[in-house]
């Protein structure tokens, strides 16, 4: 067999991988107990901005197209996984920094930057491996999308799931409306897409969304703790409703906060689980394990590639409108007030609507007027 046949990086955008933005690591295929098996790998992809949460820039998102072409392009990667850097956030989309500063008022250039972004979610549904997230932290807006496109979700029980996009001047067509409702049906689609009210971790399994959550919190006497923010039990029994993942709230907030506080993150699980995944789909054909996940995987494409065009168009023409007050109130929004509370970091809604309705035109006087304290 010729050296040239042999070669997997004459099939790659970029066979020597130099990256900047990401951290890319070959871990070595494992067995449940740890044995490392030669000659097979699993290439962990990280996103790397934990200061802000994991959120990508136009750079990050060009080097994870180019990561994700060449872990499926090697022969000896088994998985990807999709991972972020920290304890806090596996991705919360976009970073709204760079949004702001270089795509508010310039669709033309916010239509190129959906163009990577397209690009990437499509890297991961075509890719030739399966793609687990693992989910270390939040995965929220442009995250939740990335992580929706993923084949396996091994999560943090600390994470939260969810969008932004109407409650910060835009609309989760990034992959959401087109993903979501296949994991977790119409209803709660259209709550999560339009409301942007967050899941728990546990929530979010119960809903189907995820494949497996663990535990990542110890206590001073190193046992493990399930998330104390959390209810844990099924039913109010009151009045009937299922409560299994509702956020705690009032003393059993605070008592949770307390718990949480005492604890120290540990991700010996989280890594376990996804180890275990991995060896699992090792132990296929890798044949019928492609087919398989194209199969599957067709699902979420046929919407995706009938929609992607023109919600990229819709995108690129709402930064001269809603995407430009949402991002700037984001960056804007947020300081601590002579009362000692923090602004919010949304518009005043209702003051948009009762401007639209009075027939009021988009410009940056406007925009600006409908800013929180800053």
């Amino acid at each position: 067999m010729s050296e040239e046949y042999t070669d997997w990086r004459r099939h790659a955008m970029d066979g020597e991988l130099n990256l900047k933005e990401l951290i890319v690591e070959l871990k070595p295929l494992q067995k449940p107990n740890g044995e490392e098996i030669e000659g097979l790998f699993d290439a962990w992809i990280w996103l790397n901005n934990p200061e802000q949460y994991n959120s990508y820039t136009t750079a990050s998102l060009r080097e994870l197209c180019l990561a994700l072409d060449w872990a499926s392009s090697r022969p000896d990667v088994n998985c990807v996984i999709l991972t972020g850097v920290g304890e806090k956030a596996f991705c919360t989309g976009g970073n709204t920094v760079e949004y702001e500063r270089d795509y508010s008022w310039r669709p033309q250039e916010y239509r190129t930057y959906m163009a990577v972004f397209n690009r990437m979610i499509s890297l991961i549904l075509e890719n030739e491996k399966p793609v687990i997230n693992r989910v270390n932290g939040m995965r929220i807006a442009g995250g939740q999308e990335m992580g929706l496109a993923c084949d396996f979700t091994v999560s943090s029980d600390m994470a939260r799931y969810g969008q932004a996009g109407p409650k910060h001047g835009s609309a989760p067509d990034g992959g959401s409306t087109d993903f979501l409702d296949l994991y977790v049906g119409f209803a709660r689609s259209m709550e999560s897409c339009i409301l942007c009210e967050h899941w728990s971790a546990h929530k979010a399994h119960r809903y189907g969304l995820l494949n497996e959550i663990v535990p990542v919190l110890k206590n001073p006497e190193g046992e493990w703790v399930a998330n104390p923010m959390v209810n844990l039990s099924w039913v109010d029994e009151k009045t009937g409703s299922l409560t299994y993942g509702d956020f705690l709230e009032g003393d059993a907030k605070s008592k949770g906060k307390e718990i949480m506080a005492s604890c120290t993150v540990d991700t010996t699980l989280l890594d376990e689980a996804v180890c275990k995944l991995s060896w699992s789909l090792a132990n296929t054909f890798p044949g019928c394990t492609r087919k398989t996940l194209s199969s599957v995987r067709k699902k979420k494409l046929h919407w995706w590639d009938a929609n992607r065009e023109t919600n990229r168009e819709w995108l690129a023409l709402n930064m001269a409108v809603e995407a430009a007050a949402g991002f700037r109130a984001f960056n804007v929004g947020g300081k601590v007030q002579p009362d000692g509370s923090r602004a919010p970091r949304q518009i005043d809604f209702i003051a948009l609507r009762q401007a639209i309705a009075n027939g009021e035109n988009w410009s940056k006087e406007f925009v600006e007027s409908l800013m929180p304290p800053h």
